[in-house]
Order: structure tokens, then sequence, then C-alpha cells
């Protein structure tokens, strides 16, 4: 019998210990999973399973130290278009996700089109990235940077 999908709504307690303990070390193992959140191992196992397919867990990765990398410059760059039709807005989005220097771009509503995490090794590194790939990209009429001074919180969720 296949698993029941379910929406966020419908996960129960269960169900968001295991996306928390997750969170917090996504290595642990299924025996491990399921001493923590209070069930045996097969059922651990089969909702694991169900997060996994219905989305929820989209995946497991390591969470790197970015300054161990000398990547410790972090900007975020507002970032305006001539155009934001349809067909302007996938191919600014297209471009802007091959630049291995963006971390994060969203969409904004707002003043300005887009927000860009920018993470470099130093202010040179970033001039050059914003300079020569950022402001390059089509459609991309301004741009106007903020960098960061010292990271405060950041979940990396």
């Amino acid at each position: 019998m296949a698993a029941k999908s379910v929406d966020a709504g419908e996960l129960d307690v269960f169900d968001r210990k295991i996306v928390d303990a997750l969170v917090e070390d996504g290595r642990m193992t299924i025996t491990d999973l399921a001493r923590k959140v209070g069930l045996s191992k097969s059922p651990c196992q089969v909702r694991l399973k169900r997060l996994v397919e219905d989305g929820f867990i989209q995946g497991f990765r390591a969470t790197l130290d970015p300054g161990k990398f000398g990547l410790d410059h972090i900007a975020f760059a507002e970032v305006k278009l001539s155009d934001t039709r349809e067909a302007a807005l996938r191919e600014f989005n297209a471009a802007v996700s091959r630049i291995q220097e963006v971390e994060e771009c969203h969409m904004i509503a707002g003043n300005f089109d887009y927000l860009l995490k920018v993470r470099t090794a130093d202010i040179r590194r970033y001039r050059h990235v914003l300079g020569e790939r950022i402001s390059t990209l089509p459609h991309v009429a301004s741009t106007s940077t903020f960098v960061v001074m010292q990271t405060v919180k950041d979940t990396g969720i």
C-alpha cells in the first residue's frame, strides 16, 4: 500500500520532529532518528520516505564553512531590470543561475526587481563579479550594493 501524500498542514508531531532532527544533523542514522523522535525504525523509515517523496525534504548535503574556503565577503545586490515582461524575466533567471558566486536570487516586489546574495573572497573579487557578470546580465538597468559587516544569524535552510 502506497503512503498517502500530505501537505504542510497535515504534518503531525512525528513528521515535524523528523524534519527538525534532520535539519540539526542530516547524517543521523535511521536508528538514531527513530530513537530521537520516539518511533520504531520501520515507521520512521516510512515517514522519512514520504517526506522525501512529497518534497518536504529535498535532499541531503554538507554544510560548508565558507571562511575555510576563503569566501568571507558577502554582499547583497539590488538589481533593477529594463524589461520585466515574462520573456525578459526568464532570460535573466537563466543567466543569473549560471553565476557561481550568486548564492541566492530572489524576485522582489518593491523598488527593484531582484535581490542577490553574492559571496566572494573579498571586495575586489565582488567588484569584478558585479561589473563583469551581474551588470552584463540580460536586461539589467542598474544595481545597488549592500556589503555585510557581520552575519548575526544564518539558518542555512
